[in-house]
């Protein structure tokens, strides 16, 4: 009987993964790493809505930062539209049935601003401002919501003494900058054309100002700084739960999966990762448009409908986010080997290089150079992107240069206690991971100092002494004309105002040569009426009783010189209107009114009021004039100083001016001035990092997953 050996079962060969080439082979591969972000349970779900999560924060920031330019060319264009238009001459010009007589005022409340416009038709088909279904009557008044509001509440009280107008309607959107703007329409029949502007309609086009070459290149890093760690926050979500992707890949080389497809599968893992963030970043920023109207952030409001990212750079986000999401995967997994049996490591990992790590930075510097010094306009003006790409690189650089200088300092570290061993060797071994988790805020930190940094170099340049001294008067007031009486009666009212302590208050009449003249420009000073403690207040004077009268010279002898020409003593000057000026008058008639200036009137020497002006001319007490001030075009300045133990003093300042004349200019004096753009490029920062602070306490939670047990990468 013959036997026959059995012959050896042959294995069944394994199956090995589909190999594509070219781009068919790269579009298979992505399709089954997007498989296996959606359809690979629960450990790859985990995965993908942790790196969702965080890529949608990160893109609900881009948007908002893509929204910019259409969120302020539509609050300059309602701005414009509600600026008055076809501006002309009162004097000279001749009302219509569209013209309207309009003054704007600014008033503070406590913190917050109030604009108003004052309005009266001069025809029955008035020109209206955008928002308002028709012109308030006198006594009326159109509010915008917020200052509705407010004048609604107990905080409101002492703000609705000062606008008493009965509120017939709400200002529309279309003519407000932001949703809570405080502004007012109000009618005012009281309004000449002598002190008021007329306009034909609303719509005028302003131009921006250019903006310092300084503030070009603050505007452009603020930009860069803001922007740079959203995008290495990116970076970092879409490496969230690393490790269990590695141990998938393994699975696959172990079925017979090359090393670049393994690749290519992990890069449409994270793809899918980071289209499921586009998703949720988009749906994110449409959930927060409309509540956004409703917050102020560093007083900066926006309407829902103005956050409409910009077509190109949305395109950039929408494009730009996937596609970062691959190539990080792919240049991660480079320095990683993913054999069949594991994830492989070398005990000892080569050292990184530091060549390329320094390139960056130092290309940045030398692309910021040329920066270093003084800069005109003509130098910035087409070099943003070199300035932002230079800033980039820098940071950037600070990003690579991280993973380097911890494993230089982890290298030399030895003993310790167990903890310090365990999380020193836990470095040793792979410090790319902590270090790349931390990147982003790292970036923010670099950016904020190199920001502060520039702010305090270019300080002194956007802050200006205005030579005003708040310790002597806190508050000037200054009508716009009055007569003489009504001059006199306004500093009274001041006086007896709650919260007041002094007023150094003066009635003001323009003095002129009287008779002919044959130069070009009739010699012209200013008459000042004050009781003697005013005028100690202006100059210096040692001895002053009522009827005395003097001749103030400024420092400016070429001034003083002008002053002369006019302030004779014994002879006569015109406190009324000069021959020449007929038909050109911007207030009522008054014709000559001649007041003789004493002979005996000795000079003195005026010094700095309150405000930060020397004011030359004629000093009068108020018994050396008589009748001749009541009929002259007077005006009143008054700057008050304030009893501090009084609550709202200022506030009930304010009031007494709008009950005397709602158009009275009414402002604080203050030491020191900021540049209205530099004030802006400050308020900017401050939101911009304010929403920065936001993503970065967001991403707070996966960072904190990462450093779980089971999110530590097994070495």
């Amino acid at each position: 009987m013959t036997t026959t050996a059995p012959q050896a079962a042959t294995a069944p060969p394994l199956p090995s993964a589909p190999r594509g080439s070219g781009r068919s082979g790269w579009f298979q591969d992505l399709l089954t790493g997007l498989r296996f972000a959606f359809g690979g349970g629960r450990e790859g779900w985990s995965r993908t809505l942790l790196t969702a999560a965080g890529v949608g924060a990160a893109v609900a920031v881009l948007l908002g930062a893509a929204s910019t330019p259409h969120l302020l060319a539509e609050r300059a264009a309602r701005g414009d539209a509600r600026t008055a238009s076809a501006v002309r001459d009162p004097g000279s010009a001749a009302r219509s049935d569209s013209t309207v007589l309009y003054s704007t005022t600014e008033s503070d409340y406590r913190s917050e601003t109030i604009w108003g416009t004052y309005l009266k038709a001069e025809g029955n088909a008035p020109a209206l401002p955008p928002g308002l279904p028709g012109l308030p009557a006198d006594g009326e008044m159109y509010a915008s919501p917020a200052l509705r509001d407010l004048l609604g509440t107990e905080e409101g009280a002492l703000l609705r003494e000062r606008l008493p107008q009965k509120i017939v309607g709400t200002i529309g959107d279309a003519g407000l900058v932001n949703p809570r703007e405080l502004l007012f329409y109000a009618g005012h029949d009281a309004l000449t054309p002598g002190e008021a502007g007329r306009t034909e309609g609303f719509g005028l086009a302003s131009e921006g100002d250019d903006l310092a070459p300084s503030l070009v290149i603050l505007i452009t890093l603020m930009c860069v700084v803001l922007l740079t760690p959203v995008a290495v926050f990116i970076a970092t979500a879409v490496r969230f739960g690393g490790e269990r992707r590695d141990r998938r890949l393994a699975a696959l080389r172990l079925v017979g999966a090359d090393r670049p497809t393994v690749r290519r599968i992990a890069a449409g893992e994270a793809l899918g990762g980071a289209l499921l963030g586009l998703a949720v970043g988009g749906v994110l920023f449409l959930a927060l448009r409309p509540p956004a109207q409703y917050v102020e952030v560093w007083d900066v409001g926006v309407f829902a409908g103005d956050l409409v990212p910009d077509p190109l750079l949305g395109l950039v986000v929408l494009l730009g986010v996937p596609l970062a999401a691959v190539l990080v995967t792919l240049v991660s997994l480079k320095s990683v080997a993913i054999e069949p049996l594991g994830v492989v490591r070398h005990a000892k990992p080569r050292r990184r290089r530091l060549w390329w790590r320094l390139l960056l930075p130092v290309l940045g510097v030398a692309l910021l150079l040329p920066f270093s010094g003084d800069v005109g306009f003509r130098d910035v003006m087409y070099s943003e992107y070199v300035i932002g790409a230079g800033s980039a690189l820098v940071l950037i650089g600070l990003i690579a240069l991280l993973p380097w200088a911890v494993e230089a300092v982890v290298r030399r570290l030895r003993g310790g206690p167990v903890p310090w061993q365990l999380a020193t060797r836990r470095l040793q071994l792979e410090s790319g991971s902590v270090s790349r988790s931390v990147g982003g805020i790292t970036v923010a930190v670099a950016g904020a100092i190199a920001i502060q940094m520039l702010l305090g170099s270019m300080h002194e340049d956007f802050i200006k002494l205005t030579g005003q001294d708040p310790a002597r008067a806190e508050v000037g007031v200054a009508t716009n004309h009055a007569d003489g009486e009504l001059a006199q009666r306004m500093i009274a009212d001041f006086r007896a105002t709650e919260g007041v302590r002094k007023v150094i208050g003066t009635v003001n009449v323009y003095a002129t040569r009287p008779g002919p003249y044959k130069g070009d420009i009739r010699p012209t000073t200013e008459l000042h009426v004050a009781d003697c403690a005013t005028l100690r207040e202006l100059a210096r004077i040692d001895r002053c009783e009522d009827g005395d009268t003097f001749v103030a010279h400024s420092p400016d002898e070429e001034m003083n010189a002008w002053v002369d020409q006019s302030a004779r003593p014994g002879k006569p000057v015109n406190l009324g209107d000069n021959p020449e000026d007929a038909g050109f008058s911007d207030h009522e008639p008054a014709g000559e009114i001649l007041w003789t200036l004493p002979a005996d009137s000795p000079v003195v020497r005026t010094r700095k009021d309150p405000g930060g002006n020397h004011r030359d001319g004629i000093y009068v007490t108020p018994s050396a004039i008589g009748k001749e001030l009541e009929r002259a075009p007077a005006m009143t300045t008054a700057m008050i100083k304030l009893d501090l133990s009084v609550p709202d003093g200022v506030e009930h300042v304010r009031n007494t001016a709008a009950a005397i004349d709602p158009t009275m200019r009414v402002t604080n004096f203050i030491a020191v001035t900021r540049d209205r753009n530099y004030a802006s490029a400050q308020t900017a920062l401050m939101v911009g990092a304010s929403v920065l602070l936001v993503l970065i306490a967001a991403s707070l939670p996966p960072l904190l997953r990462m450093t779980r047990p089971d999110g530590l990468r097994t070495e």
